[in-house]
Parts: structure tokens; C-alpha cells; sequence
């Protein structure tokens, strides 16, 4: 108590009529929320631990728990508003940088929800997605510049490689240590059985997962954890991150708790060690020393696989994106700053980059007006919510989008921002047996088909209101956009007309 005192945030109402004292909670709970008090033979609950993952709620067996947001707050005042606050209070009791987990919560404006999808009346009539063929599937990857004929005048159909999904939705980096080894199972089962690929992210790739290949993507980052050139030869496609949407200018961070066992092998890094991403590539200070890291990834695959750089969308994100498209990288993956990560700094998470919908629309008006639009595919990422927002990635100019949060929300997680803690109450963020066993891969490679199979039917059908019946005639395709309730720059930035124009 006394100065450093700050009420708990969340607050543990247990109704006394119903709950039977039979512990459910208390073993559910890996923060030591509840307890039981043999004295007054009750249970008990210490709130300064909550985070609100809502596990003992879904658990409990008389629905005698509900958890709801204190009441207890501070003297209101617009300027210095009760968050930060509070978050002064701990950096003055603490000394030191506040972290995060998830996204952004800020409320910044959420484009997607300012953009409508127009749709096909009478002239041009609608397509009926039960009844006629719509083509999902994308291409990723660089395309010719012009047809190619070859003497005897047939078309010459070689191509670079290409990265082949049934829909146009990848799952995101999330390394082995960020998450669980379950976690990682559904992913990659679940992008087999879709016909799409998931990302290892910047932990290397754990043995038991080689054999999905064909639907990886393994990620080269600054710190080189768990690169050697099987690793690099093992997926479908070689990811070159050199920034991430939640802290765009740093590196990355798995704390030294979550390095254990086959973590530790995986990454190539000691138990019990801090692994640090540095900032920068230490080889890479230029466009030139990217297309070197590039073309040397190429050799090393003998050409065989497309090689995607990845950015954080910062505020000259256009200019970046020419300059990657000229050094031979095949695919550009943008984060927004609303995507998600396992650990930030907070007020990096909370104050840097743009969203992913300005930067999108700048990147791809940019490499058409410089005529290289085609020599790279796009790939937008940062809170990639639905169907609906896929929709309008693509009609901005995006190839595909990433999903990371949504993939995580089918697995059970209920956004509680405490991943740095390692203590995932719902097996997905935690490196501790007795919690990562919570998440039966079964179920949750289930889970992320169903999530897939419903966003692939909603998008057809709304191609199909459209009069569209495939992603590459949707692709860039901003006369099916309108904006509504954003200012004149805006609409300029995104390249789309006000409803009702």
C-alpha cells in the first residue's frame, strides 16, 4: 500500500449463492488469482493479478464469476486521462520501460471501418458464388513484365517462383517462444489443410515442423536465431524482416524465462538468455546491402523460392517500398502499426508508424506510377479483423493479407495483453507444460479451418456482389471503395471517392 498503491483494474465478482468451493478456478488461473481460504472456508481472490483472460469464467461450472472493470477511478481529467496515470505512477515506483503485449488499443481512427464496399445493380448484375466458379486462389511473387513468346510462337509460361494460396490470407510471424509449441501445430496443420502458408517468424523452425514445408515461410531477422541453410531450404518461401508494424526502429525481444528446452535449440541461443534482435541488419544500411542479402538468400535456395522483405509502415513507407522492389525482393510485406506482437515497448507500440491502410494505398499508387507494380506482389498486415477487411486490402492493392491476432482469437485468446508474462492462461503464449497442454492442437487446427472456410465463403460473396469473380480482378480495384465520414487528404491518400460520389 501507500504511494505506489495503484486499485487493480479488473475486479472479481464471485457470487456467493452459487459457487461450491470447488477449486476449478483457483487451478485454472496461472496468475494466482484465487485462492482458497480454509480459515472462512471460501474462496478468495487477490485482483491486483487479473488480467482479465476470462478463464476461470468460461471454466466455472455454476457460472458463479463475472469479471467487470473497476469502478474505483481516478479524478477525471481529459489531458491526463487515468492510463496514463497509472502508468506514470509504475516507471516512478519502478524505474523502468513499460511493456506490452497484442496491438494497439489506442483510438485511432480504424480505416476499414470508414471504407464501404460498393456492389453490382441491374446494368452490371451480381455473380452468384453457389452457382458460378470464383477464383480465389493468388500468386505470389514476381510476374513478367510482358508476354513471352517462344519461336515456334507459343507463350513462354515460366515463371519465377511463386508462392500458391487457395485464398488470399497468410498466417503472420509468431516465433516458436512467443508462442507455444501447440500454438505453432495448429498453424501449420491448419495452413496445409487450407492450402496456404504460415509464418515461423524470427525463431527458427522446430524439427517436428519440416515436414510442412510446402505451406512455411521461414523468416531471416537481424538476430539470424535459428538460421542455417537446411532452415532456409525447409519453406516454401524465405521472409527478410526488417521491421514489424507493434515497434517499428527496434529489434525483437524474447525474454531469457521463455528460452528453454527445444527453444533454446531452435534458436541456437543458451537457456535462460535474452534473445535480442538489434535494431538494424547489421549488414544491411542500404537498398544496395538489402539486394545483397537478398540475392545471396536466392543462392542459397538455388532460386527456387520467392524471397519477401517485411516493414513496419512508417511515414515515407512509399519511397522504402520502390527502393525493395528494385533489389530483387519478389514479394513486400507491410505491418501496420496496429499488429500485434508477444512484447513492445509501450509507448513504441502505442506512437510509431501509420496505419496499414494509408500505407498500403500509398505503396501501391506509388510502384504503378513508377510502372513496377507488377515486378513485386504485396502483402498487407496489422489488424486484419475479417473477411470484409481482406476485401478492402485487395481493392487498395494488396495480393494477400497476414492475420496474426485473428489466428490467435480462434485459438481461445481473449486479448488479455499479458503475453511478455508467459503465463497464458489459455496455452498459446506461455512456455509452461502444465499450461501449454491446454490447447489440443486437434481443436485448434479445427478452429483456424473453420475461421478460413467462413472468411473464404464471405469473400467470395462479396467478390461476387461486386460482379468480380476473382482476387486479381479485385486486386487495386478502387472504384469498388467509398469513403465515408474522412477528410479530403485522406480520400486522396487512399484513392478512393465519398459515398455517394
Amino acid at each position: 500500500m501507500g504511494i505506489d498503491y495503484i486499485y487493480p483494474q479488473f475486479e472479481v465478482i464471485r457470487r456467493a449463492e452459487r459457487c461450491t468451493n470447488c477449486r476449478i478456478c483457483e487451478r485454472q488461473c496461472a496468475n494466482g488469482v484465487h485462492r482458497f481460504d480454509a480459515e472462512r472456508k471460501t474462496m478468495v481472490s487477490d485482483e491486483s493479478k487479473c488480467v482479465n483472460c476470462q478463464r476461470c469464467v468460461c471454466f466455472c461450472p455454476t457460472h458463479a464469476l463475472k469479471i467487470q472493470r473497476s469502478s474505483c477511478a481516478l479524478r477525471e481529467n481529459d489531458n491526463w486521462d487515468e492510463e496514463t496515470v497509472k502508468e506514470l505512477y509504475r516507471q516512478a515506483g519502478s524505474g523502468g520501460v513499460l511493456l506490452s503485449s497484442m496491438g494497439n488499443p489506442k483510438r485511432f481512427p480504424v480505416y476499414w471501418d470508414k471504407i464501404l464496399i460498393n456492389a453490382s445493380q441491374v446494368t452490371n448484375p451480381p455473380i452468384d458464388p453457389l452457382r458460378e466458379p470464383m477464383e480465389t486462389r493468388v500468386f505470389l511473387g514476381r510476374k513478367p513484365e510482358r508476354m513471352r513468346r517462344e519461336p515456334d510462337g507459343r507463350l513462354n509460361c515460366d515463371l519465377p517462383p511463386q508462392l500458391q494460396l487457395s485464398m488470399p490470407v497468410l498466417f503472420s510471424a509468431m516465433s516458436y517462444g512467443s508462442i507455444s509449441y501447440n500454438a505453432h501445430a495448429c498453424l501449420a496443420r491448419a495452413a496445409r489443410e487450407l492450402g496456404i502458408c504460415y509464418n515461423t517468424g524470427e525463431g527458427g523452425l522446430h524439427e517436428d515442423f519440416y515436414d510442412y514445408g510446402e505451406n512455411t515461410i521461414v523468416q531471416v531477422a537481424s538476430g539470424r536465431f535459428g538460421v542455417h541453410k537446411r532452415y532456409l531450404n525447409a519453406g516454401a518461401a524465405i521472409e527478410i524482416k526488417m521491421g514489424q508494424g507493434a515497434k517499428p526502429g527496434i529489434g525483437g525481444h524474447l525474454p531469457g524465462a521463455k528460452i528453454v528446452g527445444d527453444i533454446s535449440r531452435t534458436r541456437m541461443v543458451p537457456e535462460g538468455t535474452d534473445a535480442i534482435s538489434p535494431a538494424p541488419h547489421h549488414d544491411i544500411y542500404s537498398i544496395e546491402d538489402l539486394r545483397q542479402l537478398v540475392y545471396s538468400l536466392k543462392e542459397t535456395t538455388a532460386y527456387q523460392k520467392p524471397v519477401i522483405v517485411k516493414v513496419a509502415a512508417v511515414h515515407n513507407i512509399a519511397a522504402i517500398a520502390s527502393g525493395i522492389a528494385r533489389s530483387g525482393a519478389d514479394i513486400i510485406a507491410i505491418d501496420g502499426f496496429r499488429g500485434g506482437t508477444g512484447a513492445a515497448p509501450t509507448r513504441i507500440r502505442d506512437n510509431v508508424g501509420i496505419p496499414i491502410e494509408l500505407a498500403l494505398a500509398a505503396v501501391d499508387q506509388r510502384l504503378r506510377d513508377e510502372g513496377i507494380r507488377g515486378t513485386v506482389s504485396l502483402i498487407a498486415g496489422g489488424s486484419i479483423r475479417s473477411a470484409a477487411d481482406v476485401v478492402k486490402a485487395i481493392a487498395l492493392g494488396a495480393d494477400a493479407c497476414y492475420i496474426g491476432t485473428a489466428a490467435l482469437l480462434a485459438l481461445g485468446c481473449h486479448l488479455c495483453r499479458s503475453c511478455q508474462t508467459g503465463l497464458c492462461n489459455w496455452g498459446i503464449t506461455t512456455q509452461r507444460p502444465e499450461l501449454v497442454k491446454r490447447l489440443d492442437i486437434d481443436e485448434g487446427s479445427r478452429r483456424l479451418v473453420n475461421l478460413m472456410t467462413a472468411w473464404r465463403h464471405e469473400i467470395k460473396e462479396m467478390m461476387g456482389g461486386m460482379g468480380i469473380n476473382s482476387v486479381e480482378a479485385l486486386r487495386g480495384n478502387r472504384l469498388m471503395l467509398r469513403g465515408v465520414g474522412l477528410t479530403d487528404r485522406e480520400l486522396h491518400i487512399l484513392g478512393i471517392s465519398h459515398a455517394g460520389e
